[in-house]
């Protein structure tokens, strides 16, 4: 078995692949004070509750966004499974030709994402991973990565209304019947969700355009199921992007080095 480790701002996504199959998933909260031991604990708990046994467990793969956690689980992997995990970093053989003015800068969750959506569904691509962050990376049709577009999140728009406004309260994310709002909530309800739904349906357009070409449209992260009922725009939905693609990445590494 696979133990596949995501490290995001908001959660850590981890994954027990059986060969090329995710048997089981778990989410944790993102927390940078958190130690090996607490998230030792953590694991070893969910695997037992799925009678996994850690010996089981022939190999981890992470990538992060959180460089003081990746050292955590790096450590973690060593302690609790006596593993050395691959981490995805630069110089990791990942197969896929990133056309960027500096590769450095791409983050390894969306080069793996990348990574999984090439693999699963062919080219030209648009990844779409509604996390803390709103990405787009676009693979071209000879399957070169030629680059993307970041936005603010869905939470952090939330948030943002929340915190730096005096009037506007909390407020739960659900698709309104109508634009127009008639109420507050309503209203910030049709700012977000649909005004989100406008980002989304707008970028691929000009994506498009800019492409010259019909991308397949893949979307990942915590709201894809919610903005992919919304618009015809988006083709596929996955949630295990990363993770497959940590096992891919993983796979092609250690079949180099043997």
């Amino acid at each position: 078995m696979l133990l596949a480790i995501d490290i995001g701002n908001t959660s850590v996504k981890l994954g027990i692949f059986d060969g090329d199959k995710l048997i089981h998933t778990w989410n944790l909260a993102t927390g940078i004070h958190r130690t090996t031991d607490e998230y030792g604990t953590f694991l070893l708990g969910l695997m037992e509750h799925q009678h996994l046994l850690p010996p089981n467990v022939e190999g981890a793969v992470l990538c992060g966004v959180v460089p003081p956690l990746i050292t955590v689980f790096v450590d973690l992997c060593h302690k609790y499974l006596r593993h050395k995990p691959l981490v995805v970093e630069a110089g990791v053989k990942t197969g896929l030709r990133i056309q960027f003015d500096n590769p450095r800068e791409v983050g390894t969750d969306r080069v793996v994402g990348v990574v999984a959506a090439h693999y699963l569904y062919g080219k030209p691509i648009i990844v779409i991973d509604f996390g803390t962050a709103i990405t787009f990376d676009v693979i071209s049709r000879d399957g070169t990565y030629i680059g993307g577009v970041i936005c603010p999140g869905i939470n952090i728009a939330l948030e943002a209304l929340f915190t730096r406004t005096a009037m506007l309260p909390r407020i739960e994310l659900t698709r309104p019947v109508r634009v127009i709002g008639k109420n507050t909530v309503a209203a910030m309800q049709s700012g977000i969700v649909l005004g989100y739904t406008s980002l989304v349906e707008g970028m691929v357009k000009r994506i498009e355009e800019e492409l010259g070409d019909k991308p397949l449209v893949v979307a990942t992260g915590g709201y894809a199921h919610q903005m992919a009922r919304g618009t015809s725009v988006i083709n596929v939905v996955n949630h295990d992007l990363v993770l497959t693609g940590l096992r891919l990445i993983y796979e092609r590494n250690k079949r180099d080095d043997t």
